[in-house]
């Protein structure tokens, strides 16, 4: 069965380094921060002026001050410090951000990416997301597989307006965890209870599946 919200944000803990630094974008992305392995020191970060974001706080740890890039309030891990956006953007720009969680509208075969805007609706706006596609090498797009309507978002080229082109190289959906080379889509882990030819069917860029594809573990 498809993965849920939370799932999706325990698997991309799994792709955690220790020591890394890592952006985590609006959305799913944020509850990475719930699940990074115990014992492990990475220093998150959030780009309207955190370095050293914790985990969502309880009641008792409530500061309506204290919020993320999506307005979410959030804590602080030790040693984490405060700044204005021009230096969180200067820290994203310069190439200081080891890993970076986005969501998505699109991915293409090329590592195209459309996350930003669908012409004739009304959506939130670009935030930080070009700057981030552009300054780290090591992106992660976190999304659903299909729209609603069952229409792949895997595509072999992007419909909606360009976030960065060429950037990503991993996605996980609700159905596989996916690489991105040589123009394809390669199967690496399915979901557990999702078939491959499930994930074919709703895979409209190439996808390469090559011997037994494992289901994820959590």
């Amino acid at each position: 069965m498809a993965l849920t919200r939370e799932q999706l944000a325990q698997r991309v803990a799994q792709e955690l380094q220790d020591g890394y630094y890592v952006n985590l974008g609006i959305g799913i992305p944020t509850l990475v921060a719930n699940y990074v392995p115990k014992g492990m020191e990475v220093m998150l970060q959030s780009e309207n002026g955190l370095l050293g974001m914790g985990q969502f706080p309880t009641e008792a740890e409530l500061d309506a001050d204290l919020i993320n890039a999506g307005k979410q309030t959030v804590t602080m891990a030790k040693g984490a410090s405060l700044f204005d956006s021009a230096e969180s953007f200067a820290m994203i720009r310069g190439g200081h951000v080891d890993l970076t969680v986005l969501g998505a509208f699109e991915v293409d075969v090329n590592g195209n990416i459309a996350s930003y805007m669908i012409p004739g609706k009304l959506i939130k706006g670009m935030g930080g997301a070009m700057d981030l596609v552009a300054g780290a090498d090591n992106i992660i797009v976190t999304m659903t597989h299909a729209s609603k309507h069952g229409v792949s978002k895997l595509l072999n080229k992007c419909t909606l307006p360009l976030t960065g082109k060429g950037c990503i190289k991993k996605v996980l959906t609700d159905l596989a965890f996916i690489e991105i080379k040589d123009g394809k889509f390669h199967l690496l882990e399915r979901a557990p209870g999702v078939s491959v030819e499930e994930i074919i069917s709703l895979t409209e860029g190439k996808l390469v599946v090559e011997g037994d594809i494992p289901e994820m573990t959590f």
